[in-house]
C-alpha cells in the first residue's frame, strides 16, 4: 500500500510532513535530510549523529501548521537544546512523533505547489516564500501539464524575480532543478486525482543555488 493509500484508510485528511516529503522525494524533488524519533533522548541522539545546528519539529498527521502551535524550533546547536524544546514538543496535542532535520543554509525562500481548480483541474503555483508568501502574494500559476518554458515563464514573472539572481555572496537559483520541481508538480495533479493541494513553503536555496523543501504540505480528496 502506498503513502496516500495507507493515509486515506487511517482517516487522514493531509499526510504528515515526513510523509509528504517522503512521497515528493520519490517523484525526485529535494527534500532536507529528517529522521523522526519517539522521545527526547533519540531526538538528541539522532541530531549529534546529523550534526548541529539542527531544527526540530512537532510530527503528526493532524499537525498541519505546526507555527500556529510553536511547533517548530529552528537553530538548535546542542543536545541539551535538543532535549528542552523536544520535550515541550512533546506536550503538543497531536504531536506523534519529532522531526530532527538539518539546518538549512541560505537567505532565499521561495513557494511551490499545486491546486485543483474545479474548472481548470491541477494548476502549479510559484511565488515568493517563506513568511512572506502571505503578506506579498507575489505568485504565478499555471494549469497542468506544464512544459520546462511554461516553468521558465513562471519563475521571471513574478514581481520578485532578482530572488533567483546571484544575493549576497550566494549563488543564482539553480533554474533546471526549479523548472523541473513545477513540471513535476503538475505531473503529480495529472496522475494523482485524489491530492487536492501540495504546498512546499518553504522552498529553500542554498547558498550554491540549489532549491530544496523545507516543509511540505499534501492535502487528500475526502470521501
Amino acid at each position: 500500500m502506498d503513502l496516500i493509500q495507507a493515509a486515506r484508510a487511517r482517516g487522514q485528511s493531509a499526510l504528515s510532513e515526513s510523509e509528504a516529503k517522503e512521497f515528493l522525494a520519490g517523484f525526485g524533488i529535494p527534500v532536507t535530510r529528517e529522521v523522526l524519533a519517539k522521545d527526547l533522548h533519540s531526538a538528541a541522539d539522532h541530531a549529534a549523529e546529523m550534526g548541529f545546528p539542527i531544527v526540530l519539529k512537532a510530527s503528526g498527521a493532524k499537525l498541519v501548521h505546526k507555527t500556529e502551535v510553536e511547533g517548530v524550533v529552528l537553530n538548535l546547536r546542542t543536545a541539551e537544546d535538543v532535549k528542552r524544546e523536544a520535550e515541550r514538543l512533546l506536550r503538543i496535542p497531536g504531536c506523534e512523533a519529532l522531526s530532527v532535520q538539518e539546518m538549512v543554509k541560505g537567505g532565499r525562500e521561495l513557494v511551490c505547489g499545486l491546486t485543483r481548480d474545479p474548472h481548470f483541474g491541477p494548476c502549479v503555483m510559484f511565488g515568493i516564500g517563506g513568511v512572506l508568501t502571505e503578506t506579498l502574494k507575489d505568485t504565478a500559476f499555471r494549469i497542468a501539464p506544464l512544459t520546462r518554458w511554461d516553468a521558465r515563464d513562471m519563475v521571471t514573472e513574478i514581481r520578485g524575480k532578482k530572488i533567483i539572481e546571484p544575493f549576497r555572496g550566494e549563488a543564482a537559483a539553480d533554474l533546471d532543478m526549479v523548472c523541473q520541481i513545477l513540471v513535476t508538480l503538475g505531473e503529480i495533479g495529472l496522475k494523482h486525482g485524489e491530492i487536492m493541494e501540495v504546498d512546499i513553503n518553504p522552498l529553500k536555496l542554498r547558498p550554491d543555488g540549489k532549491p530544496v523543501a523545507v516543509d511540505a504540505l499534501v492535502v487528500l480528496k475526502q470521501g
